[in-house]
């Protein structure tokens, strides 16, 4: 075991050579906030799902890798594209291949597909090694606390700080934010400390910020350009109430590109990207996932139709 900095005897007395971490959710957990009737404690859903395992598949698609994680009986995978993070334990950047031990973390509020074996595609991959290392990605407040009081950040002159987007971050900037931690130390004290050596901000994910009532009515919507709403009127048909309409007639028209998958579309302007899927009521936005009210469908005229709501989509 290497050790970088001399660490003086009196805290070294306190420090820990492993890492001490909050405790992580496996991707078969519940969403909810369950009692359990035995102990009458409050078991809450975690800010991230942690899926890990050792990498035994790669198939490597157009747009992304999807990379077959197995743990056990646990079968997940795990889906990365260009954009993607992919670390070491140590913070260093890593390229994902087979016979990795990975760690996947991926936001739970974030929408998931429905099918078997669970596809993620996470904020952040791990490839675990066997350097002493540990990884903590979770949510942390003013105080540089996470969610559980486990893990308190001592940021110091020596931390890297970097961000999702690679924008230039300030210690203030971590506060109240989504952070993936890289440490090797950490005190025996609740919540234990540690001087990280990295810290990631996940600017890509969304803060919520408290709702406020607005007294003003919501504007109108825009309205639709007439060549639009003249494809609409023409060529439609309804499933149980929803208007459909043909994509590629709309989306060109209204200055997009449509390229024809296999299952779909993907429609695309500047940094706007679409994956349109037949038969299936999820739809890619960017790297986030949304949700029809109505599955696409093909009709034999050879177009691809999708609910009207999604004309509005295309014209914010």
């Amino acid at each position: 075991m290497k050790m970088t900095k001399v660490v003086p005897f009196a805290m070294s007395a306190l420090l820990l050579g492993g890492a001490i971490g909050a405790p992580t959710a496996s991707a078969n957990e519940g969403e909810a906030t369950v009692i359990n009737a035995e102990t009458s404690e409050q078991q809450v859903q975690p800010i991230f799902i942690k899926v890990t395992g050792t990498v035994e598949n790669v198939e490597v698609r157009e747009n992304a890798t999807y990379f077959t994680v197995v743990d056990g009986d646990n079968t997940n995978t795990v889906i990365a594209n260009k954009d993607s993070l992919v670390f070491d334990n140590m913070g260093k950047e890593a390229k994902l291949q087979k016979g990795d031990k990975v760690s996947a973390y991926s936001y739970a509020k974030k929408p998931m597909l429905a099918i078997y074996p669970p596809q993620y595609n996470p904020e952040v991959i791990i490839v675990e090694t066997e350097e002493m290392g540990s990884v903590e990605v979770d949510f942390f407040n003013k105080d540089l606390v996470d969610t559980e009081n486990n893990l308190k950040l001592n940021v110091g002159e020596d931390t890297k700080l970097a961000s999702a987007t690679g924008k230039a971050v300030k210690v203030d900037d971590l506060k109240e934010q989504h952070l993936v931690v890289f440490y090797t130390i950490a005190t025996m004290s609740i919540p234990a400390q540690t001087p990280p050596s990295k810290v990631i901000v996940l600017d890509t994910i969304e803060k919520e910020e408290p709702v406020e009532v607005d007294p003003t009515p919501e504007p109108e919507p825009a309205p639709v350009d007439s060549a639009v709403q003249e494809i609409i009127n023409k060529d439609f048909y309804e499933v149980d109430g929803t208007k459909m309409v043909p994509l590629r007639l709309i989306a060109e028209k209204l200055g997009f590109k449509v390229e024809v998958t296999p299952k779909g579309a993907i429609v695309s302007k500047g940094a706007l990207s679409y994956t349109i899927t037949r038969g299936q009521k999820e739809y890619g936005y960017n790297k986030a996932l949304r949700q029809f009210k109505v599955a696409p469908a093909l009709l034999e005229s050879g177009k691809t139709y999708v609910p009207v709501e999604f004309v509005e989509e295309l014209t914010k």
